[in-house]
């Protein structure tokens, strides 16, 4: 049973909000024309309550705040917020920590529908066909490992493992064939190797519109199935004698944990790490239990994913860092400390 540092939920839900809002503040703040965070906060407050009487600003201010900046940050802070509930739910599951969200393919499988889209040179078309391809390559890959693992009769986790596994390489193999098939068009090659790296250049209240319901549902059965995933946590034969339809519950946690990240890889690309470190770190702050565990990680991997962003857009002004490489930078030599820390 992993105990927490902190000795009260309340306590990190106050400074996980406040270290939020000020990660958000400032990603609205600076960039290319920084403003003062008192105006970003009146913008704010005012669009808020428009009836209060709040500190004036202009409208270019007011533009670059509500039309340019903010869509970009909450993109950010809810894919952050998605992909962390998803890695929870999967270390829950296969009760491993160190699992994270792309462990059953959909990351992969999404990742070969949005370079399809940009091979064919939809993305010219409409900004949508990248998200709507690949949701539709997420879901298409849980569905093939759904096929297999029903093929193969009871479905424990190892099974599961596996069929993502292939199905991840499987998808991976026919990625790179297309960014192969694709590096004569240079224009075609940048761009899908500029997506797999994640990012959040672009980003509007249009795609606002389309990650906030999917993060909002799959975060809801993450929270409606807390406790299932507790008892989950101590292995399927305890869960099962404990009265959890074990076959039922994990796959509602998978469709939940594949809607997320579907959802986070249509609108953000490939995105590595926030799924791994952020279930593993706050689970050391607040507890093992799921109910406390979810919300936390949410707001954690918002705030995170929202200050890596801003890292990206600002240590090599004018050009930004693809995201992925940030979260690696910050992802991987936590993840060689797990690895390398001595054993109990």
């Amino acid at each position: 049973m992993t105990r927490r540092l902190l000795p009260s939920p309340a306590l990190f839900f106050a400074l996980a909000l406040g270290l939020l809002a000020t990660a958000v503040v400032l990603a609205v703040a600076i960039g290319s024309v920084t403003l003062p965070p008192a105006t970003v906060v009146s913008v704010l407050a005012a669009r808020a309550f428009p009836w209060l009487d709040w500190p004036r600003f202009t409208p270019t201010e007011e533009a670059i705040v509500w039309a340019l900046r903010l869509p970009r940050v909450l993109v950010a802070a809810l894919v952050g917020a998605a992909l962390a509930v998803a890695g929870v739910q999967m270390q829950g599951l296969f009760r491993n920590p160190l699992a994270s969200p792309d462990i059953i393919g959909t990351s992969a499988g999404g990742a070969l529908g949005a370079v399809m889209a940009i091979s064919a040179g939809l993305a010219a078309v409409s900004p949508l066909y990248i998200p709507a391809f690949s949701f539709v390559g997420s879901a298409l890959a849980l569905v093939a490992v759904y096929g297999l693992t029903v093929r193969a009769g009871r479905v424990p986790v190892t099974t599961l493992l596996l069929a993502g596994v292939a199905i991840g390489a499987l998808c991976g193999a026919f990625t790179a064939l297309l960014v192969s098939l694709a590096w004569k068009r240079w224009e075609v090659a940048q761009e899908i190797s500029f997506w797999l790296m994640g990012g959040f250049d672009s980003r509007t209240w249009l795609h606002v519109r389309l990650l906030a319901p999917c993060f909002l549902l799959g975060a809801g059965v993450a929270l409606a199935y807390a406790a299932e995933l507790d008892v989950m946590s101590l292995g399927e034969e305890d869960a099962r004698a404990l009265g959890v339809e074990t076959r039922r519950t994990t796959w509602i946690i998978l469709l939940s944990a594949a809607l997320l990240t579907g959802a986070a890889v249509a609108v953000g690309g490939i995105i590595g790490f926030v799924g791994l470190i952020v279930p593993h770190a706050v689970r050391l702050l607040v507890g093992p239990r799921h109910r406390v565990l979810i919300p936390a990680c949410a707001l954690v991997g918002a705030a995170f994913l929202v200050g890596a962003d801003l890292l990206a857009r600002t240590v090599n002004r004018p050009e930004e860092i693809r995201l992925g490489i940030i979260t690696a930078l910050i992802g991987a030599p936590y993840f060689l400390r797990l690895l390398l820390r001595p054993g109990p």
